[in-house]
């Protein structure tokens, strides 16, 4: 079991409880996937796609769908069912070991980082933001890098609002910037 996912099961839900806004555990909000997405510009060479799928697979620890376009923009040079991403979506433990990753060793390696911008909230207990580059988590070796591709990073919680989705994240650790 993952070091974050104890701490949530025992400090997080403690705090949670004594602000009392909720009566019992089963209204605590918590933290219900993970979705990582990485949009490939279609100009870029043809294994572009496939390099981002090994990136994402060792970022995530799981192999990623790849996304395909719905229809086709001519502006864009893309037609339909052309690939113009990859995504992975993860749940569980390995869910808590990503955010533990994320939380404690790649955003203090952005750089000029000052904590998180908490505008990225949707309404309703989800927080999406974006990273410009991969080279922020460890685990990416900065040889093996062709393409320098930015990701989005979406965190889906059973909260019901921005206020109490903000408060958990901000007990789980993200560094909020004030």
């Amino acid at each position: 079991m993952a070091a974050l996912h104890e701490y949530y099961k025992t400090k997080v839900t403690e705090e949670l409880l004594k602000s009392g806004r909720y009566s019992n555990r089963m209204q605590l909000p918590k933290i219900e996937k993970v979705v990582i997405n990485m949009g490939v510009n279609s100009k870029l060479e043809k294994d572009a796609i496939t390099e981002a799928q090994k990136e994402l697979a060792t970022i995530a620890g799981q192999k990623p769908l790849v996304t395909k376009a719905k229809k086709s923009i001519s502006n864009f040079h893309v037609r339909k069912d052309m690939p113009v991403g990859v995504k992975v979506t993860l749940r569980g433990a390995r869910m808590y070991e990503f955010l533990e990753r994320f939380f404690n060793a790649a955003l203090p390696r952005i750089r000029d980082f000052r904590g998180v911008n908490a505008r990225g909230f949707d309404g309703r207990g989800n927080f999406t933001m974006g990273v410009k580059d991969q080279t922020i988590f460890p685990e990416v070796e900065m040889d093996k890098i062709k393409y320098n591709l930015g990701m989005d990073v979406t965190i889906v919680t059973t909260a019901g609002t921005n206020a109490e989705a903000k408060e958990l994240l901000k007990l789980m650790g993200m560094p909020f910037s004030n």
